[in-house]
């Protein structure tokens, strides 16, 4: 299949890679010429525009920064651009009302779309196991299921359009409030005299048993090797996660849903961020506790 690749980042790059191991073809656009080279030495033909890129492409997935850009580039260089018969899918993570608006937009010019936010970070990106939130029709699932199948290990049809946008965020609220979580426990556990691989050992098997604590743990050396094994470097960024805890809270307050866990690690992580980690692996907030 001919596949163009919009947004080669730390993300898409993995992506786009991945892609050309399954065997498809794949037109690579990004704004950095670092990341298009990089794209080139994986195997994809590369290309000075989006709208070149999407030239007699079956399909477009794009991997961008925020709901505005989407939008831009999905106005202005894909739709009338892209061969009609074209599947879209946006794997960025963007507002649901971004996602929905793009989406009808699509559906106006005889696109069919999907939303397709991730979960799973760089290491998954690269190492294709990713897990994949779907928002669209039943058609546009079904079409998109085969090339997402060939990036990620688990693929979920959330519901309609936005579903997989409204999906993402709610993932990514409870993981911001359970890491702050699980780094006050084992702050508490080491303050309190208990070896933490002896705390982790209890605790991971017992009912305070979560992700961030059984895959993710916050302590270097104990548990699997995480981020916080390398520095808190590479992994989910604490700038990103600040940007999902934020669309987050916009949602809440959309629809009026009082959550106060959520506001709270926003607060924590908007705290984090301002003092200059944003760089770091959002598990590093556990140095602050």
């Amino acid at each position: 299949m001919r596949i163009a690749f919009i947004g080669l980042g730390n993300m898409g790059g993995g992506m786009a890679a991945n892609l050309v191991k399954a065997g498809h073809i794949v037109r690579a656009f990004d704004l950095a010429e670092p990341a298009l080279a990089r794209a080139r030495e994986n195997g994809c033909e590369t290309f000075a525009t989006v709208r070149e890129a999407v030239q007699g492409v079956e399909a477009v997935v794009s991997m961008l920064p925020n709901g505005g850009i989407v939008k831009s580039v999905y106005s202005g260089d894909v739709l009338g651009h892209a061969p009609k018969a074209a599947l879209l899918l946006d794997c960025s993570t963007i507002d649901v009302a971004s996602a929905r608006e793009v989406g009808a937009a699509a559906l106006a010019q005889g696109y069919a779309m999907v939303d397709a936010p991730v979960s799973g970070g760089i290491a998954a990106a690269n190492g294709g196991t990713l897990t994949f939130m779907v928002g669209g029709t039943d058609a546009a699932f079904a079409a998109a299921q085969p090339i997402l199948d060939a990036i990620g290990k688990t693929v979920i049809h959330a519901g309609e359009s936005g579903a997989g946008q409204a999906a993402k965020i709610c993932n990514n609220m409870l993981l911001g409030a359970s890491m702050v979580a699980t780094s006050e426990a084992f702050k508490l556990a080491e303050r309190l005299g208990l070896d933490l691989q002896t705390f982790y050992d209890i605790s991971s098997k017992a009912s305070g048993q979560c992700w961030s604590m059984t895959s993710y743990c916050p302590v270097p050396g104990v548990g699997p090797t995480t981020p916080a094994d390398n520095g808190y470097q590479g992994g989910f960024a604490t700038a990103l996660m600040l940007k999902d805890l934020k669309l987050a809270m916009a949602a809440a307050g959309d629809v009026g849903a009082p959550v106060p866990m959520g506001h709270l690690a926003e607060e924590l992580y908007k705290a984090f961020d301002a003092a200059g980690n944003g760089g770091l692996d959002f598990s590093a907030i556990i140095g602050t506790l």
